[in-house]
């Protein structure tokens, strides 16, 4: 049967940025597929009510509280993968962000912090990632992108360039690692998450977003997570390089902030 393809019974996942919003969401999610997760971020506390949730559902959790912008930290989440649960199939590259800035106070410090947060963690854990999921016969990675990887917006040079970069990673690394490891992204867009709270819940500001949004509304994480099973399953077998848009079906951006001319 077709379901059956998005089942993942066995299998050994890692996601970062785990502790809570879409990376919570997705660790859920490919527990109730049947994967054990290793679920990462730096709240411990955060992670337990993740590692709970997972457990309930009858799979294992490893909760690893870590500071995910030290590459040896995230790519050493591989390896307790391995340690702990004896493989490696799927890798969540969810973790990232930066703060909004303007051109002249984003310094080639902020720049670079923007990079190596969203794109060099990422690399960093593939790249430990890779060894180990060829052991097993091949695997799936699966990199959080944003829609301002490609749209054009005020304020977002430093994150929608290392959005830019981790989404043509994302085709680079698929060929380089084909046929045995698919590598794919997805261009999220406005999830309500607590990162997204501090703007959706100013009425007026939340109202303006979801006008400009085709579907009228903001995303909820389960709708990321249902993305990320597709692309981490056999559902999505003959995919890779692929972003996949999971953003309302915006075309510009939807959050203005009303940076004046120079």
């Amino acid at each position: 049967m077709v379901t059956e393809m998005f089942g993942l019974p066995g299998a050994v996942a890692v996601v970062t940025g785990a502790g809570r919003g879409i990376g919570a969401a997705s660790a859920i999610a490919l527990a109730e597929a049947g994967a054990d997760v290793v679920i990462s971020a730096r709240t411990a506390e955060q992670l337990a009510e993740v590692a709970g949730k997972i457990e309930a559902l009858g799979r294992r959790a490893v909760v690893v509280a870590a500071d995910l912008s030290d590459v040896d930290a995230v790519a050493a989440l591989a390896h307790t993968a391995a340690e702990r649960f004896g493989r490696l199939d799927v890798v969540v590259n969810n973790v990232g962000g930066t703060l909004p800035n303007t051109f002249l106070t984003t310094t080639p410090d902020f720049l670079e912090d923007a990079f190596h947060f969203n794109v060099t963690t990422a690399h960093a854990l593939t790249g430990a990632a890779v060894p180990l999921m060829l052991e097993g016969g091949g695997g799936s990675v699966v990199n959080i992108a944003s829609v301002m990887g490609r749209l054009a917006g005020r304020g977002f040079l430093a994150y929608g360039t290392a959005k830019a970069a981790l989404t043509h990673y994302t085709r680079l690394a698929a060929t380089d690692l084909a046929p045995r490891i698919r590598v794919n992204a997805i261009d999220v867009g406005s999830v309500h998450t607590s990162a997204l709270d501090v703007v959706a819940r100013d009425e007026k500001i939340r109202t303006s977003m979801e006008q400009a949004t085709p579907l009228r509304r903001l995303g909820h994480p389960d709708e990321v997570a249902a993305a990320v099973l597709f692309l981490a399953s056999r559902a999505s077998g003959y995919t890779t390089g692929s972003v996949l848009r999971v953003d309302g079906g915006i075309g510009a951006p939807n959050l203005d902030f009303n940076l004046p001319d120079l």
